[in-house]
């Protein structure tokens, strides 16, 4: 396995009540007695990064040897099937659709994934109770275990060893189809104020119980988290809001760091409002979505990734291109948490507006080293309303630091929409190829972020 540096170190299990049971790694030692229910726990002093594999020596009145130990730095991946998205299906994806790095085409990775320093556990629910699946679960990145393996977090986990060099050990827990709330813990949800004594649909706690729950106090550097077409299709905006919020407070809570980042990746494009299911979807419930999982940003140390360039077949809601989702949420860790100032991780956003001769003048942050058209072509995906609130399409240009965006029929433009459609897949990127961030000028969720961070209580 791979165990986190830099941080206190937890290891845990069972013994017989009063038994004695000595810790020996790394040249620390440390000693603790069985409780009256047989628990016992010791917490290791900070470990450096070692590529040299160790053993960790448990002794009680038996002794168990944990072998080939690296210390580096481990993630814990959660969400649903985009999130379980194995390599074995990664290799099936069309080789057209992917440019060589590393001298080789990533549907190939499976091919030439040997790297002994990159580390995989995957969850498996029906076995992580047992007391030795901690140990048992985890493989070397390659081969067999590799295959039914999250493409996802193994990406990012080899974009991570590309820059730090150091051991990485990446954790999958997924359950394609799942929805947000079984992840986080009934208690989680009693214990949040904006609920009330509502109770909460979805099944709250199904999946955090036997699947997260049990992984904590396991040192961790921080979260992924790949969900939320499910609770799309339920046609949320503001909820999943705070049930993101929920579920991310919680999770840190039960690994006592309020400071564990959280990064999470957006929606992309998928014909939604072509689904056959109770709820009744248009073309806006998607970018509606988004908006709702970008108000999640303004909770402290979290992350997203912008994906409307990665759709291939908008009737398949499961994006192919699992290397550049692991690479772009690898990107946001490696520029906040590792210090690598030079890595350029965010999308440029959409900042302000005003209307000069005609045109929105938009601005924007995080623009890099400037806006570009990926194709070269005329920008695509704006739309512009005046007075009356119809929107139609628009012309837009690139003028230095800002977007100009103008319609024949809107002399005084009021508002702007960008990507405002489930389909969407615009050309406007800063030069580092990361796609600009969907948005709406007259977005009324804009005024809910103070809410979500500050008020626990229930919107009236």
């Amino acid at each position: 396995m791979v165990l986190q540096q830099g941080k206190p170190v937890v290891i845990w299990g069972k013994g017989s009540v009063g038994e004695t049971v000595t810790i020996q790694f790394a040249g620390q030692q440390q000693t603790t007695f069985a409780d009256a229910s047989g628990q016992w726990k010791i917490t290791l002093k900070p470990l450096k990064a070692s590529t040299k594999p160790s053993e960790l020596l448990i002794s009680g009145t038996n002794t168990i040897r944990l072998q080939n130990i690296l210390v580096g730095e481990v993630w814990l991946c959660s969400g649903q099937s985009n999130m379980e998205y194995t390599m074995r299906k990664n290799s099936k994806v069309n080789r057209a659709l992917a440019t060589d790095t590393d001298g080789h085409n990533p549907v190939d990775e499976l091919e030439y994934a040997t790297n002994p320093q990159i580390r995989i556990f995957l969850v498996n629910r029906k076995e992580l109770g047992k007391p030795d699946s901690l140990h048992r679960g985890w493989n070397m990145a390659q081969d067999s275990a590799l295959r039914s393996f999250s493409a996802p977090a193994y990406f990012f986990a080899k974009e991570l060893y590309k820059n730090l060099n150091v051991p990485i050990g990446v954790i999958s827990s997924a359950i394609p189809g799942s929805r947000i709330e079984p992840w986080i813990s009934e208690s989680a949800f009693r214990e949040d104020a904006y609920y009330g004594d509502q109770k909460v649909d979805g099944e709250p706690g199904k999946f955090y119980e036997p699947m997260i729950r049990p992984l904590a106090p396991f040192a961790v550097k921080g979260f992924l988290w790949y969900q939320g077409e499910t609770n799309c299709f339920l046609k949320e905006t503001s909820s999943y809001s705070h049930k993101m919020k929920t579920l991310i407070t919680s999770w840190r809570s039960a690994w006592s760091d309020p400071n564990l980042p959280f990064y999470y990746v957006q929606l992309a494009p998928f014909k939604y409002s072509e689904s056959k299911g109770k709820v009744v979807l248009t073309r806006e419930t998607l970018p509606e979505f988004r908006e709702a999982q970008e108000l999640v940003l303004s909770l402290p140390k979290t992350g997203m990734i912008v994906t409307t360039d990665l759709a291939e077949d908008l009737s398949d809601i499961h994006p192919p291109y699992k290397w550049e989702i692991g690479r772009r949420l690898a990107l946001l860790a490696l520029a906040t948490d590792y210090g690598k100032r030079s890595v350029s991780s965010q999308s440029p956003v959409y900042e302000g507006m005003r209307v000069k001769s005609g045109m929105a003048e938009l601005s924007f942050r995080n623009i890099g080293n400037g806006l570009v058209s990926k194709d070269g072509q005329p920008l695509t995906g704006f739309t512009v309303a005046g007075a009356n609130g119809v929107f139609v399409p628009a012309q837009a240009r690139i003028d230095g630091r800002h977007v100009l965006v103008s319609a024949a029929s809107v002399s005084n433009p009021v508002a702007v929409r960008f990507a405002w459609d489930e389909a969407a897949q615009p050309n406007l990127f800063n030069n580092e190829g990361l796609p600009a961030r969907p948005f709406r000028t007259d977005n009324p969720l804009k005024n809910q972020q103070y809410e979500l961070v500050q008020l626990p209580e229930r919107s009236k």
